[in-house]
């Protein structure tokens, strides 16, 4: 997900995509565990996707 994607969105859909990244990365870490996980990258993809999202929301709030 882009950083300019990521602006457009209000802040309640911020908070909804920062809560769907999370229970996403909960998944991930569990399918890594149990050696289900196909591609190990997409964990990363999905830290960094929720840094943005929370760098987004902390500028909103200034």
């Amino acid at each position: 997900m882009k950083a300019a994607e990521i602006r457009k969105l209000s802040s309640a859909e911020l908070e909804a995509k920062l809560a769907e990244l999370k229970k996403d990365l909960f998944m991930l870490r569990m399918q890594h565990a149990t050696n289900n996980l196909d591609n190990p990258v997409k964990i990363s993809a999905v830290r960094r996707d929720i840094a943005r999202v929370k760098t987004v929301l902390r500028e909103k709030q200034s």
